[in-house]
C-alpha cells in the first residue's frame, strides 16, 4: 500500500506538531507501507531519516492556494498513490484518491473576522466543505470540533473520528540541570513569571490576557513577570500598543518561536502556564504545560474544558478580570499550585501520541481496504 501525506505544513505551531508527531510514530509503527511525504524543498531530507520506506516528494505550492489545487492531484496521481491522508483539510476535487483529512477546527468559520479579506474565507469555506463532502473518513482532536463540523456541515456522524492529540515526550521528561540553568540565565529568569506559549493570532486573545496582567501588578504582583512565546509577533502591532498603554516594557517579554526541547525547559521554570484562547480545535499548550508540572489557567469555553478536565483553572476569557483572578488564585497559594500540579501530571498522563497515531493507522487500513 502507498499512501501520501501532505506535510507542506511541517514547521507550523499546532499543526506542525500534528504533522510531525503523526511521521515520527508511523515510522516506529509500520515498516511495511510505502509513504510518500509532499514536502517544501527544503524539508525533503526529513523522509530518509524516517526509514527506507518513507520517501519525499516536493511540493512548493503554497497552502491555502489556488497552485495547490492542482499540483496535488497531479502529484498524487504520478505517485500512484493508494490513500491521501490530507492533515489541514485541504482536498481538492481532482485528486481522484481514497482521502481521509483532519479537520483540527472550524476557526475560520467561526472568527470570519481574523481573515485577511473575503476571498481567504470563500477559500476557507470552499475547501472545508469539500474536505467534509469528499473525504472517505474525517478525523478531528475534540468532541467540540466534532460538533462544530456538524454544525456547519451536512454529513453523517459516523464519518467523524475523534481522535486526541497525545503529548511528546519530552515534555514528561525531566531536562537535565544544566540545561535549566543555562535556558534561565540566558533570558535572566530568576523569580516568578506567567508564561504563554502559542501562536500570537487575534483569536489566542493575547490583548486580554495584557489586560488581565496590568491587573495582576496593580494588586501587589509587581514583581510577576509575562513571558510570550509565539512567532510573527510583529504582525501584531496591538500587542505591542497594549505594553506601551500600561508601561509594561519591563515586565513583558516576546521571546518568538521556541523549539520543543526549549520549550519543556521554560514551562518547568515558569510559576504558572496561561492560555486565555476564545477558540482551540483542542489547545496542545495547556497539557505540554501539566506534563511538565506546570499549574496551567486557560479557557472555560470551546475544546479548554474538555481536554483539560478539572487540573486546570478554568476563566473566562472575554472578561480580563476573570483571567487575572485565575493568574492571582494561582501566584498566591503554594497549595492551590501543588494540587494542580498534581492534577495536571495525572490529567497529561491519559493522552499519548502513539496511541493516537495507532488509531489513526487502523483508520487508513479501513479506508484504503474498503
Amino acid at each position: 500500500m502507498r499512501i501520501a501525506i501532505d506535510a507542506r505544513k511541517i514547521h507550523d505551531f499546532g499543526i506542525g506538531t500534528y504533522i510531525r508527531n503523526l511521521l515520527r510514530h508511523l515510522a516506529r509503527l509500520d515498516s511495511a507501507t510505502e509513504y510518500v511525504l509532499l514536502c517544501q524543498d527544503r524539508d525533503c531530507p526529513i523522509a530518509p531519516a524516517l526509514g527506507s520506506n518513507f520517501r519525499a516528494v516536493p511540493d512548493n505550492s503554497p497552502p491555502y492556494s489556488l497552485r495547490e489545487q492542482l499540483s496535488l492531484p497531479w502529484t498524487l496521481r504520478r505517485e500512484r498513490a493508494d490513500l491521501f491522508h490530507a492533515p489541514h483539510y485541504v482536498l481538492p476535487p481532482l485528486s481522484g484518491r481514497a482521502a481521509v483529512v483532519t479537520i483540527h477546527d472550524c476557526i475560520h468559520l467561526m472568527f470570519p473576522q481574523y481573515l485577511p479579506n473575503r476571498m481567504a474565507l470563500g477559500y476557507a469555506r470552499s475547501s472545508l466543505w469539500m474536505a467534509a463532502r469528499r473525504s472517505d473518513r474525517i478525523l478531528t482532536v475534540s468532541e467540540s470540533s466534532k460538533r462544530d463540523i456538524l454544525r456547519f456541515f451536512d454529513v453523517d456522524p459516523a464519518k467523524i473520528t475523534v481522535i486526541y492529540n497525545g503529548i511528546d515526550e519530552r515534555f514528561s521528561r525531566e531536562p537535565p540541570e544544566e540545561e535549566i540553568v543555562r535556558v534561565r540565565e540566558r533570558y535572566q529568569l530568576e523569580g516568578d513569571f506567567v508564561l504563554y506559549a502559542g501562536n500570537v493570532k487575534p483569536h489566542k486573545n493575547l490583548e486580554r490576557l495584557l489586560d488581565a496582567f496590568h491587573l495582576v501588578r496593580q494588586r501587589g504582583f509587581d514583581n510577576v513577570r509575562l513571558v510570550v512565546i509565539g512567532d510573527q509577533v510583529s504582525k501584531y502591532a496591538e500587542l505591542r500598543r497594549a505594553v506601551h498603554k500600561y508601561n509594561l516594557h519591563k515586565y513583558v517579554r516576546f521571546l518568538g518561536y521556541m523549539p520543543d526541547e526549549m520549550l519543556a525547559v521554560l514551562y518547568r521554570l515558569a510559576t504558572v502556564f496561561v492560555f486565555p484562547s476564545l477558540y482551540e480545535g483542542f489547545g496542545l499548550p495547556p497539557l505540554e504545560a501539566m506534563a511538565s508540572g506546570t499549574p496551567v489557567v486557560t479557557s472555560n469555553i470551546s475544546s479548554l474544558p474538555e481536554v483539560a478536565g478539572d487540573a486546570a483553572l478554568l476563566v473566562d476569557p472575554y472578561e480580563p478580570e476573570s483571567i487575572a483572578s485565575g493568574l492571582m488564585s494561582v501566584l498566591g497559594s503554594a497549595e492551590v499550585r501543588s494540587e494542580l500540579r498534581a492534577r495536571g501530571l495525572q490529567r497529561a498522563a491519559d493522552f499519548s501520541w502513539e496511541r493516537s497515531i495507532q488509531r489513526i493507522h487502523r483508520i487508513y487500513g479501513e479506508v484504503a481496504h474498503h
